[in-house]
């Protein structure tokens, strides 16, 4: 049996999913790790972490297979992108990882955008600077950490980072780097007057290769610490967003997808990278050979769930222990029961900023319009439905370049809930299909790697093979008691982004 491995690394954990070459998923590994959070503007990882993590979930695979059936033919790797890792020279990491949600680097966005911003979305298809990209993140180092500034070897992101550890190559591709504010889309390469603002050379940033790229084998050291074998293939997939894109089968213009993880991100595949015209959208580059990616993203969405359940569902927590269910599902089961638009409250979702439509670093989440009357249950369904507000934003957002919109492919933990995938599809008045393997981005990677390794003919080829449709969600009846809450939604949001922008512009 020819076995592929797929890593991806998100936000607050690692995954890992073993599969079979005719689409059985075998097993799915995972490992959390938690955010250091010193400040309100500052989240980060200790660096170290990533690789435990990778470790500990594909060793916890391995120990599932009989010791004859361990050969794997290719893994690939992905990640979130723009979290940022600081090597010295010796490729150990000394600060920690500043992760993506970060916005430290307000200061540094302003001074790079007032050289760049007239041409950025030219050449990297980023519609505006802020602290979010890594260029900015970088730039902070030099001016408020001299000495970790000056004793950096290689700048890398997550995928980069994991698939040195795995290989000793210092390389990246397209499809992770795009949102850097370092790479160039318009050239495949990195923007020499982006690295010179910033004052580091492109021999600290590794070599950029193509999405797919079979990079080498696994060194002997990672290969005993993980169970593997040294001739297992290594390859790199690109962001978590296009490795999710090509795992739920997304890889032609016409073809939406969503991802409801830690973020709430869609993509769009495109052909033209210039299809906005007013380049307000972000566009990416595709782990698929001469596509782009529309990827509208909110930073917070099933972290904003994990927040609640954290902060106000320890009995639920402690519940799903003892009686081995799903914390989520037992915090869900009683909001099925609120009416739509949860008696007149709302839910603005935005815990570390607003991105997109509405670029706001400074929005804040909010509950509004609660009373005596509202319950927990209450508190939850909003929750659900602000992200689902989230969703139809951009999905008019995608429809107003001129796209259409019939139906959107489910992905992420949020299309286990049933409830969540029906409120979608109220909400957004669009059917929604969920997958057999909701996992997309494990799913791509397995893709990946079996391109890389011989096993499929092509991305397609590996596609039909790898993924079939679990469930359609219709809309219903629901959609017409959500089309006033809606509106309550945008006008909230608006004015409360008007407010947190004056706010954080006196202090």
């Amino acid at each position: 049996m020819e076995l592929l491995l797929g890593i991806d690394v998100g936000t607050t954990s690692l995954k890992a999913g073993l599969f079979a070459s005719d689409g059985r998923c075998l097993g799915v590994e995972r490992q959390e790790y938690k955010l250091d959070t010193p400040s309100v503007e500052r989240t980060q990882v200790d660096a170290h972490q990533y690789w435990q993590a990778c470790v500990q979930t594909v060793r916890n695979l391995m120990d599932r297979l009989d010791e004859d059936a361990r050969n794997i033919l290719a893994l690939t790797v992905s990640s979130q992108g723009e979290t940022i890792l600081t090597l010295n020279d010796d490729g150990d990491p000394i600060y920690p990882a500043i992760v993506w949600l970060d916005n430290r680097a307000v200061s540094q966005a302003a001074h790079l955008s007032s050289q760049f911003q007239d041409q950025v979305y030219d050449r990297t298809g980023i519609a505006e600077i802020i602290p979010t990209w890594s260029a900015c993140k970088v730039l902070w180092l030099k001016e408020n950490e001299p000495d970790v500034f000056s004793r950096a070897g290689k700048f890398l992101l997550v995928q980069d980072y994991l698939i040195y550890r795995l290989t000793g190559h210092f390389v990246t591709d397209g499809s992770i780097a795009c949102t850097t504010l370092f790479f160039d889309i318009s050239r495949n390469s990195w923007w020499k007057e982006m690295l010179a603002a910033v004052g580091i050379r492109e021999g600290q940033l590794p070599e950029i290769v193509k999405p797919g790229t079979c990079v080498g084998t696994i060194q002997p050291q990672a290969a005993q610490e993980m169970g593997l074998s040294t001739n297992t293939k290594v390859v790199n997939g690109g962001m978590d967003q296009a490795t999710g894109a090509i795992g739920a089968g997304n890889i032609h213009p016409g073809i939406i997808s969503e991802t409801t993880g830690a973020a709430l991100a869609m993509q769009v595949t495109v052909g033209d990278r210039l299809i906005d015209k007013d380049k307000s959208m972000p566009v990416y580059f595709h782990s698929v050979p001469e596509k782009y990616l529309l990827v509208p993203v909110c930073p917070t969405a099933g972290m904003a769930f994990k927040w609640f359940r954290d902060q106000f569902g320890l009995a639920e927590i402690q519940q799903a222990e003892s009686r081995g269910l799903d914390s989520y599902d037992l915090m869900t089961e009683p909001a099925a029961s609120i009416a739509p638009g949860s008696d007149g409250l709302i839910m603005l979702p935005h815990l570390m900023g607003a991105f997109s439509p509405d670029i706001n670093p400074t929005a804040r989440g909010s509950f509004t319009g609660f009373t005596l009357g509202h319950t927990k249950a209450h508190f939850i369904r909003a929750l659900l439905e602000g992200v689902a507000y989230m969703l139809k934003r951009n999905v008019e957002f995608v429809e107003g370049v001129g796209i259409q919109v019939s139906e959107i492919v489910s992905t992420g933990g949020g299309s286990r809930s049933h409830l969540w995938n029906q409120i979608k599809a109220d909400v957004c008045n669009k059917k929604i299909l969920v997958l057999e393997n909701e996992e997309t981005a494990l799913n791509g990677n397995a893709i990946l790697a079996g391109v890389a390794s011989g096993v499929f003919d092509s991305i397609a080829d590996g596609c039909r093979k790898m993924i079939a449709i679990r469930k359609v969600f219709e809309p219903g009846q629901d959609q017409f008691a959500y089309s006033t809450a809606y509106k309550r939604y945008c006008a909230l949001d608006q004015e409360l982004s008007n407010y947190y922008r004056n706010f954080y512009s006196e202090k």
